[in-house]
């Protein structure tokens, strides 16, 4: 599987930060310094295994904690419109 990101969303990225906006509902979206990162590594990653593996190297964390909080990410990311979840 692998993160899309749509058309109708603006990413700008601000001390250290994200902010995303949903150009559809016209929602802005903040994701403090861990979550910028994750969302860079889930967009630049040819699959979300692969971005992962990524944090699981740069972070210093449990990997089922790594795994549950990039897992949830990715569904609040998906269910506010911001990205697509597909296929590799």
């Amino acid at each position: 599987m692998r993160i899309c990101v749509p058309a109708h969303v603006m990413v700008r990225h601000v001390d250290g930060e994200a902010v995303l906006l949903n150009l559809s509902n016209e929602r802005y979206y903040g994701l403090d310094e861990v979550g910028a990162r994750m969302w860079a590594a889930l967009t630049s990653a040819s699959s979300i295994q692969e971005a992962y593996e990524s944090l699981l190297q740069e972070y210093e964390v449990e990997p089922g904690q790594l795994r549950h909080h990039l897992e949830q990410l990715v569904e609040k990311l998906r269910d506010n419109g911001l990205v697509e979840v597909g296929g590799g």
